[in-house]
């Protein structure tokens, strides 16, 4: 009986990859950088519908994007102080701490590299200061807005942050009783 030969699969960029991922045990060359962040969600409790300061910013393919205000540490500051300074730089609010929202990573690849970014979330009391973009010094933020704590999940551009805003609903009831 004659059974027909089976063909190789046509070899592309992405099955080629695939194929030195495989022989690789699912590692690139390509070199790993570790980045951490810290930001998070700051709350007007003046007003009853607890508005949320974020950030519009276009990713790196041209796209709007609303999300939480977050940075780099710089020098010395630990987290909590890199959260307060990154929110007040991008969104003009000053802001206390509350209570941390944990943390979340993920990765991306750029041009010659692959970052895995961590990212520490805080809930932050505003304690002052008027929305702007105007202090942010990388001049990423391109936009800023309250948004009602319960409408922030339908707004936010990334699902890792409409997690970090459930649990600051949850947290939040233990800071403001009947909220």
């Amino acid at each position: 009986m004659n059974r027909p030969i089976p063909s190789a699969p046509k070899r592309t960029p992405l099955t080629a990859s695939m194929a030195r991922a495989q022989a690789t045990g699912g590692h690139t060359s390509l070199p790993t950088v570790e980045e951490v962040s810290s930001g998070g969600i700051v709350i007007d409790f003046d007003d009853p519908k607890l508005p949320v300061a974020i950030i519009a910013r276009y990713n790196r393919g041209g796209r709007l994007e609303w999300c939480l205000p977050k940075g780099h540490p710089e020098g010395v500051e630990t987290n909590e102080e890199a959260a307060i300074r990154e929110i007040e730089e991008e969104t003009g609010i000053a802001g206390r701490i509350l209570a941390p929202l944990g943390s979340v990573d993920y990765w991306f690849t750029v041009t010659n590299y692959r970052v895995h970014k961590t990212v520490h979330h805080f809930l932050l009391e505003a304690t002052g200061g008027h929305l702007t973009i105007e202090n942010d010094p990388d001049h990423e933020a391109v936009d800023v807005a309250w948004v009602p704590l319960g409408s922030l999940g339908k707004r936010l551009s990334f699902p890792n942050e409409r997690r970090i805003a459930d649990l600051a609903r949850e947290v939040l009831t233990k800071h403001v009783p009947g909220s």
